[in-house]
């Protein structure tokens, strides 16, 4: 019984293949350049791409369960609904995908709607799923840490409403326990969605007010010009990608990203410990600098 995952070498893909090696899973990653990779010992590596559809019929032969990750990409639907039709063709019946919180809200925002659109087809084809819903990944924030430390601002246009920030390595854990829970079950379970959220809901001002701790000076949030942060992020990624982005941040100040009623105390007791918070997750990037 074999697990494949894809987007294994990212930023959450990479935990939930070390999770599931730390669990004795029979684990392979599919990866575009094997020369990449760096998994524990013991991983299968596989290339392919969710593109090419005899590396995804390769890859898929002899898989009993699969994590689905796809990059924020032009083309992320296809990838899916692609990668989804093969594995129903090659008898996969478990599957955990990771997809978006509030997907169906951010009807706007390109990526949230395409993970909406892939959930859609997990519901009424019948698949048996888990949908992962993760709110904001803290790590993002690593690529701002020395705008932070040098400028004395938080930067990200957040807003007021607030943000249930999660740590990747949580969601990584999650996924593998998801992914474990459906590979042993008897027979396959049915359709499951699961808000990953942290364990704080965390406005502009209050991001702001947890790196003036952690640091011990003061930093400034100073406020909500996602036009700005969009020309900032031109800079580093396609026009595109920016104002998906753009519109995503958008919808942080007009709706937030908000968790319902027992997410916090039911992820808690699936990882049987505390969600990792924001202010760990700044304080050990400051110590690690």
């Amino acid at each position: 019984m074999t697990i494949l995952v894809t987007g294994a070498t990212g930023a959450v893909g990479r935990h939930v293949v070390e999770q599931l090696t730390r669990r004795g899973a029979d684990v392979r990653a599919l990866v575009r350049d094997p020369a990449k990779a760096r998994f524990p010992t013991g991983v299968a590596v596989v290339q392919g791409d969710l593109l090419d559809i005899d590396s995804l019929r390769s890859a898929f032969s002899g898989v009993s369960t699969l994590f689905l990750l796809n990059a924020v990409v032009p083309d992320e639907v296809t990838q899916a609904l692609i990668a989804l039709n093969l594995a129903r063709e090659a008898g996969i019946q478990r599957i955990v995908y990771l997809s978006v919180i509030h997907s169906d809200r951010y009807v706007n925002v390109p990526h949230f709607a395409g993970k909406f659109a892939v959930e859609r087809m997990i519901e009424q084809l019948g698949l048996g799923a888990t949908i992962l819903r993760p709110a904001y990944f803290m790590n993002n924030d690593v690529t701002i840490k020395d705008v932070v430390t040098g400028y004395g601002v938080y930067p990200m246009p957040i807003g007021g409403k607030g943000l249930a920030m999660i740590d990747t390595r949580d969601i990584g854990e999650i996924a593998a326990i998801e992914l474990l829970r459906r590979e042993q079950s008897a027979a396959p379970l049915p359709l499951e969605r699961l808000n990953l959220v942290g364990p704080d809901t965390l406005t502009g001002p209050a991001v702001a007010a947890i790196w003036t701790e952690v640091l011990e000076r003061p930093i400034a949030y100073p406020g909500d010009d996602t036009a700005g942060f969009e020309q900032n992020l031109r800079r580093f990624m396609p026009s595109w990608m920016a104002f998906d982005m753009r519109l995503m941040s958008e919808r942080f100040l007009t709706d937030g990203m908000l968790p319902e009623a027992g997410d916090v105390a039911r992820l808690t007791t699936l990882l049987g410990r505390p969600l990792r918070s924001y202010r760990d997750f700044a304080a050990e990037l400051t110590t690690s600098a």
